[in-house]
């Protein structure tokens, strides 16, 4: 998204009362009677939006029904709002299925109001330094205006910049809380003062400054001589609550949590018969006229590319199968077709608890079937039993012969074998082959990708089962609904495999990346996960309880070094305590003006002073606690006596895995509480833990990859390669060679595979940017060949659009060629490093599939893969086992990759994974 191109973000709430309002005079209706004015004036504008911005990521954002958080904080708020006017009601759906057919991501969030999914949308655009466009007529929205975010109100083409906001309200966007807290606002009922209206709120703003400084600073307002300005101090005091409480109230939350990201919110095709049957309805000729001789695309902008393009339309045929006869005749036309969908219902996201209460199958577009057999809700009908369905099915799922493709099919596999079947032949999987294709384009859930690639809107889970606490699961929802949304998830499933098969398959790079490592790594995944690994929770209680200890300690520390009590966890009083009360240095402030009390900002500040310091580890601390020490003795299941992690193929741009419940992938290995949390995890009686890991893998990737002589050189010797780096660029001989230089060497070889600035390594090393910049100079000096990858590399990144892993994955990166300077420096920096994280991550695969296949020949159980954490495996091994295996797998890691440096392995065994690493 590049500045020319804003976001624009429509707050459809605010424009469809202005709709309503403005043509209520005209009172509008069809000849029917239904009232028509507010869906003609909404259609004009979105036709006119889109126009303007054809190109641009773009929401349109409405309020939810029900109540906010803020009804909760105040019941009275917005208490004396009159309730919709009946005509504009009966138009509210249909102008909802109008926005969504003209391509507009649509959002509406409950819990919260338009205003603060908009305000999260803009403060997360801002902190990507995108421009921002709020098309709006709510004054609220001010406070969001900054130097990228401006409100344009498009009926009456009005752009409101910083500059406008003063101009307007006489204060600037960071002040406009402020401003609305001390008048209140009778629309929304917020109290404010009472007796301040325009003027003397402008008075103190401007004359004193926010409501934190009013307060501050009571003595000074009688000086400012507007009328009552004598008694206000005491006037003041006695209300500052319901002022407080109307700041809050008039504040637009910005950390809504969102389904969407940033990159999804593109416009999409018009989806012209659904368009088409809102403008029959409402009669509005001209647009009909105009929509059916203009094609599918009545704005004349250009369409989306092919993967977005509208799918044919498919007739479906699902089906709900009560009766044994008619599963039967299913199971033998799945018997002959080459390839079909396969999907289950469950009872739980948890697959090691999660039942089976239904399996649906799709076996050509459009023609799928859901057979139930576990829905158990009050009135039911008679389903299959478990037993014959489960019984029948086992032959057919456990054919390596009978290829399946499914959406995310190794959680299927788990759940499967917790009713003892084996889910084998799976040939393809649509999230597998998404996240191939492009690993950035979508996220790579069904419900995305139906979007992305069909032009399909899916049944959602919540549709049919609710949200929150309420949340039915499967076996509790009517097969009137169950069985459409089972069907269509492997219907959708089929679909979507022919749709990015027949892209994948075009690009053979990329098919060979799914067919050799995604696919293969898939049951090995599944496998490693239904193992588990074992933990001794005593020893995490007793770390827990020490942590607590430590926390008290540094709360207390931190209390005194403030001269008073406060919440460590609150931004607000942290920010009061830093930087007004102590005055420290503000290096970073909010998309709100406020100075940032964010990780990276008391880091930095915990290298001078003390405070920040303490405030570090305590955060680190209550992370570790809540985390870890506390949650990973709940995470033992009781049926294994083991925790079971989920490993994600999905996720990490580059190819990594990452893993949840619990993430292994965070648990610190450089400070000693890391390494506590790491002596819980322990193995069998009569086994030792084995810990193998890939030696400065990236590194040597890189010289792989640059072909420098230097870098191969020092490699193929065998040399310790920071201090080979050190002597090269500190020009002395390997003996000479000090800590300190080796240090510097080791920031200069890990910097620049990460993209590093001379400004990072001068902050790294706490070293002045020109001796930095000159250290980095030495480097490329003595390894030209890795300053020659680095500029081809960004080179090929700009034509090509992408850079490749040794094995051919690759990153999309649509930011290289962005006119924002900061995005495409980040986009040429991940283009660098991007080969080499991806490389490291697909031979670590290919090393876990084959290890695996080894694995699976020994009949003995005594040697088991437990985990995979960035570059390393563990095991668990049998003591007597040992040397022989530890050999192996150090032979069978190495063989991963060719490389023209050698891929050095080293293992560790121990009685605890901390010892072992």
């Amino acid at each position: 998204m590049a500045p020319s191109n804003p976001l624009i973000l429509v707050d459809g709430s605010s424009y469809l009362y202005r709709a309503f309002f403005a043509s209520q005079q005209a009172d509008l209706r069809t000849s029917t009677g239904l009232p028509s004015g507010a869906v003609r004036v909404m259609a004009n504008m979105m036709r006119s939006l889109r126009k303007q911005y054809p190109d641009c990521h773009v929401a349109v954002v409405f309020d939810a029904k029900g109540k906010t958080f803020r009804d909760d904080i105040y019941p009275e708020y917005k208490a004396n709002r009159a309730s919709m006017p009946d005509d504009l009601r009966s138009q509210v759906a249909p102008i909802h299925q109008m926005i969504k057919a003209m391509g507009f991501p649509f959002l509406m969030v409950e819990g919260v109001e338009a205003d603060d999914v908009i305000g999260t949308l803009a403060r997360q655009a801002t902190e990507k330094q995108l421009p921002v466009l709020i098309s709006t007529g709510d004054k609220d929205m001010a406070q969001l205006v900054s130097d990228h975010v401006t409100l344009i109100d498009t009926m009456k083409d009005v752009k409101t910049d910083r500059e406008g906001v003063i101009e307007k309200f006489g204060v600037p966007p960071e002040l406009i809380i402020d401003y609305l807290a001390l008048m209140g606002d009778k629309v929304d009922n917020i109290p404010g003062m009472t007796g301040v209206g325009e003027k003397t709120a402008l008075a103190l703003l401007q004359g004193i400054g926010s409501i934190d400084e009013i307060a501050a600073n009571l003595d000074k307002v009688a000086a400012l001589g507007f009328r009552g300005s004598k008694a206000f101090a005491d006037k003041f005091r006695e209300q500052e609550e319901q002022v407080r409480l109307s700041y809050v109230l008039a504040t637009i939350k910005t950390d809504v949590a969102l389904e969407q990201s940033l990159e999804e919110l593109q416009l999409g095709p018009i989806d012209k018969e659904a368009l088409l049957a809102v403008y029959r309805e409402y009669e509005l000729r001209n647009l009909i006229k105009e929509l059916e001789s203009g094609g599918a695309d009545e704005s004349g902008a250009e369409g989306d590319d092919e993967s977005a393009a509208p799918a044919a339309a498919i007739e479906t045929d699902y089906r709900c199968i009560l009766d044994e006869a008619e599963f039967d005749g299913w199971l033998a036309r799945l018997q002959t077709v080459p390839l079909f969908a396969f999907d289950t219902e469950t009872t739980s996201l948890d697959y090691m608890e999660a039942r089976v209460v239904g399996v649906s199958f799709a076996i050509e577009p459009g023609k799928a079937a859901y057979v139930p057999f576990g829905h158990d809700y009050l009135g039911a009908p008679v389903q299959l039993t478990e037993a014959v369905v489960l019984g029948k099915l086992k032959p057919l799922l456990e054919d390596p012969a009978r290829l399946k493709v499914g959406q995310n099919l190794k959680y299927d596999r788990n759940v499967l074998l917790n009713h003892g079947i084996e889910l084998q032949g799976i040939a393809y999987d649509t999230m597998l082959e998404s996240y191939v294709l492009n690993s950035t384009a979508s996220r790579h859930d069904m419900d995305s990708l139906a979007r992305k690639y069909l032009n399909a809107e899916t049944i959602s889970f919540e549709d049919i089962a609710g949200k929150g606490v309420k949340q039915l699961t499967f076996n509790q929802i009517e097969l009137e609904q169950a069985a459409p949304y089972a069907a269509e998830d492997a219907d959708i499933t089929l679909r979507l495999h022919q749709a990015l098969w027949g892209k994948l398959s075009t690009e053979p790079g990329l098919a060979k990346v799914f067919s050799e490592i995604e696919l293969p790594l898939l049951p090995v995944l599944a496998r490693m996960e239904r193992l588990g690994t074992t933990i001794e929770p005593k020893l995490l209680h007793q770390q827990s309880q020490e942590i607590e200890v430590r926390l008290a300690g540094l709360e207390k520390q931190a209390h005194e070094l403030a001269g008073q009590e406060f919440n460590l966890s609150s931004p607000k009083q942290l920010g009061e305590i830093l930087f007004t009360k102590l005055g420290l240095p503000i290096i970073k402030k909010t998309p709100k003006g406020a100075p940032s009390t964010a990780e990276e900002v008391l880091a930095e500040l915990a290298e001078t002073y003390e405070l920040p310091r303490l405030l570090m580890e305590h955060r680190g601390l209550a992370k570790l606690k809540s985390t870890y020490t506390d949650k990973l003795p709940l995470m033992i299941k009781p049926q294994t006596g083991r925790v079971h992690t989920s490993y994600h193929q999905a996720v990490a741009a580059t190819g990594r895995l990452s893993s949840t419940d619990p993430n292994l992938q965070n648990i610190p290995v450089r400070n000693e509480q890391g390494r506590r949390i790491r002596q819980a995890f322990i193995p069998c009686a009569g086994y030792k833990l084995v810990a193998a890991d890939y030696s400065q893998i990236e590194l040597r990737i890189m010289a792989h990859l640059s072909g420098d002589k230097g870098l191969l050189t020092a490699f193929a010797e065998g040399k310790d390669i920071h201090k080979a780096t050190a002597a090269e660029v500190f020009g002395v001989e390997l003996d000479a060679v000090t800590t300190d230089m080796r240090r510097s060497a080791k920031a200069i070889n890990f910097g620049l595979i990460y993209g590093m600035s001379a400004f990072g390594l001068a902050k790294q090393l706490g070293i002045g940017r020109a001796e930095a910049q000159k250290y980095m100079d030495l480097y490329f000096e003595r390894y030209p060949g890795v300053l020659e990858y680095m500029e081809r590399t960004r080179q090929q990144a700009e034509a090509q659009g992408y850079v490749e892993t040794l094995f051919g994955r690759r990153l999309y990166l649509p930011d290289i060629k962005s006119r924002n300077a900061g995005l495409r420096k980040a986009a040429e920096r991940a283009a660098i490093n991007a080969p080499m994280q991806g490389t490291a991550a697909d031979i670590i695969k290919r090393a876990m599939i084959n290890v695996d296949g080894w694995i699976r020949g020994i009949e003995d159980e005594s040697i088991r893969m437990l985990m995979q954490v960035h570059d390393e495996l563990v095991f668990e091994i049998r003591e007597e086992k040992l040397e022989e295996y530890i050999a192996i797998i150090k032979e069978k890691m190495s063989a991963a990759a060719e490389l023209d440096v050698p891929l050095v392995v080293e293992a560790g065994t121990g009685d605890n994974w901390d010892q072992a690493h």
